[in-house]
C-alpha cells in the first residue's frame, strides 16, 4: 500500500495542482440532448451525387454472374432506347395535342396586324402561339405565310420569331416539373430546364428594344438575303420523323395548313376541321361555255353572232383513300379529341421519365458512371479550359440538327441534369447549342420553300440565327455575365424549398403574363405604356435594392437594409407556403376521411410517434455507459426473479 502523505507537505499541493491543470485541458462535457439536437454539416445540393457501385465487382463474378450482368445491362439498354422512343413520341402527341386545342386560337391571334405591329404585343403573341402549337417550327411557318402574303412585313415579324424562341421552352420545363418527387433531383432537374427560360427572356429583354431602335436583325439579315443569289434548294432531312412518324402517326394526324389559313384571312378554314381525315385525295377542274349579257372584268368572252360568251370553270376535290389512324372515323370536336390527346401523352409523358430516371440511376453505377461524368463534365488542360464550352455548344447544335427539335432535345437533358449525371454548368452550353441547332434546322427548311416565299422565309430563319448568336455572345463568352446560371440555380432553390412554387412559374411566365401584356396592346400603346412603365420601374427599383442590401447596405437608408418594415407576405414565401400546405392538406384529409375504411388520416400522426420514440431512444443509448447500466439493471432483475 502507498504511504499516506504528510499534511503540509508539498505533494498534495502539487497533486492538486496537477490535477487543476488537467481539468483546465478537459472540455466542457457535452449533454447527451446537445449531441443528438447538433445537425451535421450539410453538403451542397449542388455537388454532383456520388454514383457509387453497389453491386459485386466484376473480377469476383464467376462466368454464370457475368453472362448475367452483360445480359440484364442489354436488355436495361433496350428498355431505355424504346422507353426514350416512346418518350420522343409522347412529345410529338403533345404538341398535336395542343394544337387541337388552341390551334384555331391560334390563327385567331395572328389575324390582328394591327397589334402585330407593336414589338412588344408581337413577343408575347409569339410566346402565346408557340405554347399553344408546341412548336417554334408551326408558329415560324405562320409567320412566313402571312409575310408571303402581305399580311404582315418581316421587320414586324423578327419580336414573333423572339416569342417563338421564349415559348418552345415551355416543354423541357414540364418536363422538369415531373421530377418533383426528390428534393435534390427536382433542384437541379428545375434549374437544368429554367436556365433555357433565363437566356432566352435576358435575351430579350436586351434585344428587342436594340431591334426596335436601330433595326440590326432587321438590316444584317436584307443585307445577307441581297447579297447572296439563293436559289430554292431541297426539304430538309427528317432524320427522326422517319422513325417516329410510323407509331404517331398511326395515333393522329393533323392538316396543319388549317390554322395558317386562319391566320391569313380565309373565313372558310374556321369551319374546317384540324384532324386529317383524307390522306389521299384529287383536284378535278371541268371547264365549259355559257352565254352572258355582259362580260365580267377578268373574265375570258368572245362573241359569236349576237351573243356573248364566256368560259366557265368548276373545281371539287374528289377523296380517294382515308386516313389509317385512330381518330379517322370519331365523330367528335377538335377541342375534345385534344384534351383525350394531352392526358394520353402527358401520362405516359409522366411514365416514361419516371422509368427512364430510375433506369439511368441503376445503369449509372461504378466505372460506368465515372466514365460518362468524366466525358460530360471535365474540362480541358488548363490553357484551354475555355473550348469545353464551345465544343458543348457544337454538340448541342448537332444533336438538335439530328433529333430535329429543341424541346426534345432540351427536354432528354432535364433528365440526366437532375440525377447529377450532367451538371448545370455544362447543361447551359448544350442548351445554347440546341438554340442554334433548332435555328439551322429552319434555315434548310426556309431554302426548300418555293420562289415567292424563300427570300421572306429565309430572312426569318436568318433572324432567328442572328439572335440566338447574339444571345450567345452577351451571355456566355465572359463567365461573369453567365447571369442564368446563376438565376437558374436560385430559382431551383427556390421550388426545391417550396415545390408548389413552380406550378406558378409556369403559369404566370407563360400564361398569366402573356395573356395580360397581349390584352394591354390590344387596348392601344397608351395603356399599354401607361400600365407596364410604372411595373417596370418597380421592378428595376426593387431588383437595385436588392443588390445593395446584399452587397453594400451601409449606402442605403437604415429602414432600407431590409425588407422587414413591409408585411411579411409581400418579403417571405413562408406564410404562402403555410397557406398553400395547409389547403393542401386539409383536401388530402378530407379525402381520406371520406373512405371509412382508409386509415390514411392515421399516418402522419403514427409517423410522428415513431418518430418520437426513436429520437428518444437516441437520446439514451448514444451514451455506451447508459446502454451498460441499462443492460446491467435487466440482469440484476432478472437475476432476482
Amino acid at each position: 500500500m502507498a504511504p499516506r502523505p504528510q499534511e503540509g507537505a508539498d505533494s498534495s499541493s502539487t497533486t492538486d495542482d496537477k490535477s487543476l491543470g488537467k481539468a483546465k485541458d478537459v472540455p466542457t462535457a457535452y449533454s447527451t440532448l446537445d449531441l443528438v439536437n447538433e445537425e451535421p454539416p450539410e453538403d451542397d445540393p449542388w455537388d454532383l451525387p456520388e454514383l457509387k457501385d453497389t453491386g459485386i465487382k466484376w473480377s469476383e463474378l464467376d462466368t454464370r454472374g457475368k453472362i448475367i450482368r452483360v445480359l440484364s445491362a442489354i436488355v436495361k439498354l433496350i428498355l431505355l432506347l424504346g422507353l426514350l422512343y416512346l418518350f420522343i413520341c409522347s412529345l410529338d402527341v403533345l404538341s398535336s395535342a395542343f394544337q387541337l386545342v388552341g390551334g384555331k386560337a391560334a390563327g385567331d391571334i395572328f389575324q390582328d396586324s394591327a397589334v402585330l405591329s407593336n414589338p412588344v404585343a408581337g413577343l408575347v403573341i409569339g410566346v402565346l402561339v408557340t405554347v399553344l402549337v408546341q412548336s417554334s417550327s408551326t408558329s415560324s411557318s405562320i409567320v412566313v405565310s402571312m409575310v408571303s402574303s402581305g399580311l404582315l412585313d418581316v421587320k414586324s415579324a423578327v419580336p414573333i420569331i423572339m416569342g417563338a424562341n421564349i415559348g418552345t421552352s415551355v416543354t423541357n420545363t414540364i418536363v422538369a416539373v415531373m421530377q418533383a418527387g426528390d428534393r435534390n433531383e427536382f433542384r437541379r432537374a428545375f434549374a437544368g430546364a429554367t436556365v433555357h427560360d433565363f437566356f432566352n427572356w435576358l435575351s430579350v429583354l436586351i434585344l428587342l428594344p436594340l431591334e426596335a431602335a436601330t433595326g440590326v436583325l432587321y438590316k444584317l439579315t436584307d443585307l445577307l438575303i441581297t447579297s447572296f443569289n439563293i436559289q430554292t434548294g431541297e426539304d430538309a432531312p427528317d432524320l427522326l420523323k422517319v422513325i417516329t412518324d410510323p407509331l404517331t402517326s398511326s395515333i393522329i394526324q393533323l392538316d396543319k395548313s388549317v390554322i395558317t389559313d386562319i391566320a391569313t384571312g380565309d373565313p372558310e378554314a374556321r369551319n374546317k376541321s384540324l384532324v386529317k381525315r383524307w390522306c389521299k385525295t384529287e383536284t378535278n377542274m371541268t371547264f365549259w361555255n355559257a352565254t352572258v349579257e355582259s362580260c365580267p372584268a377578268g373574265a375570258v368572252c368572245w362573241v359569236e353572232g349576237n351573243q356573248t360568251w364566256i368560259e366557265k370553270n368548276s373545281t371539287w376535290t374528289e377523296h380517294l383513300e382515308k386516313c389509317k389512324h385512330i381518330f379517322t372515323n370519331v365523330d367528335l370536336p377538335d377541342f375534345a379529341i385534344g384534351l383525350i390527346l394531352l392526358a394520353l401523352s402527358l401520362l405516359i409523358l409522366c411514365t416514361c421519365l419516371i422509368l427512364i430516371v430510375k433506369l439511368l440511376n441503376s445503369m449509372l453505377k461504378g466505372q460506368v458512371a465515372l466514365v460518362i461524368k468524366k466525358v460530360l463534365n471535365t474540362d480541358f488542360p488548363f490553357p484551354f479550359s475555355w473550348v469545353t464550352g464551345y465544343i458543348a455548344i457544337v454538340v448541342g447544335a448537332g444533336m438538335t440538327f439530328i433529333v430535329q427539335s429543341s424541346s426534345v432535345f432540351t427536354s432528354a437533358i432535364t433528365p440526366l441534369v437532375g440525377i447529377g449525371v450532367i451538371s448545370l454548368e455544362r447543361a447551359y452550353p448544350l442548351t445554347l447549342g440546341s438554340n442554334i441547332g433548332t435555328t439551322t434546322t429552319a434555315i434548310l427548311a426556309a431554302m426548300a420553300s418555293p420562289g415567292d416565299m424563300l427570300a421572306n422565309s429565309l430572312q426569318i430563319a436568318l433572324c432567328h440565327f442572328f439572335f440566338n448568336i447574339m444571345g450567345i455572345a452577351l451571355w456566355y463568352p465572359i463567365p461573369f455575365m453567365r447571369v442564368p446560371i446563376r438565376l437558374a440555380r436560385g430559382l431551383g432553390n427556390l421550388t426545391a424549398k417550396y415545390p408548389w412554387f413552380a406550378a406558378l412559374y409556369l403559369f404566370m411566365c407563360f400564361f398569366v403574363l402573356p395573356l395580360t401584356v397581349f390584352g394591354l396592346s390590344i387596348a392601344g400603346w397608351k395603356v399599354l405604356v401607361g400600365v407596364g412603365v410604372p411595373i417596370v420601374t418597380l421592378i428595376i427599383i426593387v431588383i437595385i435594392i436588392n443588390v445593395m442590401q446584399s452587397r453594400c447596405p451601409r449606402f442605403l437608408p437604415k429602414f432600407l437594409q431590409n425588407w422587414n418594415f413591409l408585411p411579411q407576405p409581400l418579403h417571405s414565401m413562408a406564410p404562402w407556403d403555410k397557406m398553400v400546405t395547409s389547403s393542401m392538406l386539409f383536401c388530402g384529409r378530407h379525402c381520406c376521411c371520406c373512405c371509412k375504411c382508409s386509415n390514411c388520416c392515421r399516418k402522419d400522426e403514427e409517423a410522428e410517434k415513431v418518430s418520437r420514440t426513436s429520437r428518444k431512444s437516441l437520446e439514451m443509448y448514444d451514451n455506451p455507459a447508459m446502454s451498460i447500466d441499462e443492460e446491467t439493471m435487466q440482469k440484476e432483475i432478472a437475476t432476482q426473479f
